[in-house]
């Protein structure tokens, strides 16, 4: 968790004039990481790669305005925390409002002292670390410190929306930990609060891609959202970090499936389009972890299911 937080931050410039950006890139690169765009399209492309700390934007540009380009940065969710300090020549106080109502953060007018504006910036790039720490610690499980429901869901739709704007499949696994009241009941809430802190470890062993999400669902279940991935992919996933959790060892004398502790999953994976529902993947995906348990636990089952067997 705290190793982002340990990096240097990154300051996006974006001007049209080299000159300017020289200047800004000059005051800055001491302390950040500097990346650099001459126009807004070259920056809105950016920023879906590697998402700066903070951006420092031109408003007069040729063919995407500044605040066109704070419009669109503040319309997607990938993008809307980003902060962003105007750097303009337009100093009119209308102007100053318009940059305000868009989401900019501060507004900085030509000519202006480096000095200042180097406090600026670091004011606002430390407000940014505070706020996404915070963020940070409100989106883990307490027990796990792996991400809780609460990013899974956020990350879910989030990912779900880029898979139909991009065009490319989005898969989920559900898993949960087999028989584990029998595990809690005979070995004490705290050997089982450790049991599910290795099946958590187990976890984010398997989901290795930076772009994927390791969560705990709840209870002893767990989640993780593959972006751009196949059911084929998916159940590889699912099946290292089922072989994971066995290789561990953990001894469970009252498991009716191994003698040690074993989780099953289910996979769902589709191409999403227009109109359909992130929760109907997540029911299918939650189908299939049923049908695996249904089916003798301490298994991965990927295939299509209609109907959630009962069991």
């Amino acid at each position: 968790m705290n190793e982002p937080f340990l990096q240097r931050p990154t300051v996006l410039v974006v001007d049209d004039v080299p000159n300017n950006i020289e200047i800004l890139l000059g005051a800055l690169e001491r302390d950040y990481d500097t990346q650099f765009a001459t126009s807004g399209a070259e920056a809105l492309a950016l920023v879906q790669s590697e998402k700066p700390d903070l951006i420092l934007l031109d408003v007069m540009m040729p063919g995407m305005d500044g605040y066109e380009v704070c419009r669109r940065l503040k319309d997607a969710p990938e993008t809307q925390n980003i902060p962003i300090i105007f750097v303009s020549a337009r100093g009119a106080v209308q102007d100053q409002e318009r940059g305000f109502n868009l989401g900019a953060v501060d507004y900085i007018t030509k000519p202006y002292e480096l000095s200042i504006l180097r406090a600026r910036v670091r004011t606002h790039v430390t407000l940014k670390r505070k706020s996404d720490l915070l963020e940070a610690l409100v989106s883990l499980d307490g027990l796990t410190g792996i991400p809780n429901r609460r990013r899974f869901d956020e990350t879910l739709k989030t990912e779900w929306r880029r898979a139909i704007r991009e065009r490319i499949p989005l898969a989920l696994i559900m898993a949960d930990v087999d028989q584990f009241k029998n595990y809690n009941d005979f070995y004490g809430h705290g050997s089982g609060d450790d049991c599910l802190r290795e099946v958590a470890q187990c976890l984010m062993e398997a989901v290795r891609r930076p772009n994927d999400l390791a969560a705990r669902y709840g209870g002893e279940e767990f989640a993780a959202i593959l972006p751009d991935c196949d059911r084929d992919g998916a159940h590889h996933v699912a099946e290292r970090f089922r072989k994971l959790v066995a290789e561990r060892g953990i001894v469970h004398e009252r498991s009716a499936v191994a003698p040690h502790v074993t989780v099953s999953a289910g996979i769902a994976a589709q191409l999403p389009t227009l109109g359909e529902l992130s929760d109907d993947l997540l029911k299918q995906a939650d189908a299939a972890l049923y049908h695996a348990k249904w089916n003798g636990r301490n298994q991965v089952y990927s295939g299509v299911i209609a109907t959630m067997p009962f069991i």
